[in-house]
C-alpha cells in the first residue's frame, strides 16, 4: 500500500511538472511577477493599527484585574455562629433543651397560621 502511495505522488508530481513546462511565457511573467508582489508585500513595515495590539492587550489586562478585584468581599458569617454558640452554651440553654416540644409546638403553629 506504501508503494502505491508512493506511485501516485510521483505521478501527481511528473503530471504537474509537465503542465508548468507547457505554459506560455506570458503566463510565466504574470506568476513571476505575482510573486515578487507578495514577496514585496512582506518587507512593508507593520501597518499602523497592528502598533496599537499589544497596548490593547495590556489595557484588556488591567481592566479584567480591576472587574476581577472589585468582586465583593465575602461573607462574614462567624458573628451568627457565636450567637448560635453563646446560647447553646449559657444557662438558659438547659431550660430550652427542656421545653423542646414547646418550641417544637410553636414553631408548627407559626407554620399553619394564627387560627385563633
Amino acid at each position: 500500500m506504501k508503494q502505491s502511495d508512493e506511485e501516485f505522488g510521483r505521478k501527481a508530481k511528473d503530471a504537474f511538472d509537465a503542465s508548468v513546462d507547457r505554459l506560455d511565457s506570458a503566463t510565466l511573467s504574470k506568476l513571476n511577477q505575482g510573486r515578487h508582489a507578495a514577496l514585496s508585500e512582506l518587507d512593508r513595515p507593520m501597518r499602523q493599527w497592528s502598533r496599537w495590539v499589544p497596548a490593547t492587550s495590556v489595557a484588556a489586562a488591567v481592566a479584567i484585574a480591576v472587574v476581577v478585584m472589585q468582586s465583593p468581599a465575602p461573607v462574614n458569617e462567624l458573628p451568627t455562629a457565636v450567637t448560635d454558640m453563646e446560647i447553646l452554651l449559657g444557662e438558659d440553654s438547659i431550660e430550652m433543651l427542656e421545653e423542646l416540644e414547646f418550641y417544637s409546638w410553636i414553631d408548627t403553629v407559626d407554620l399553619e397560621g394564627d387560627v385563633g
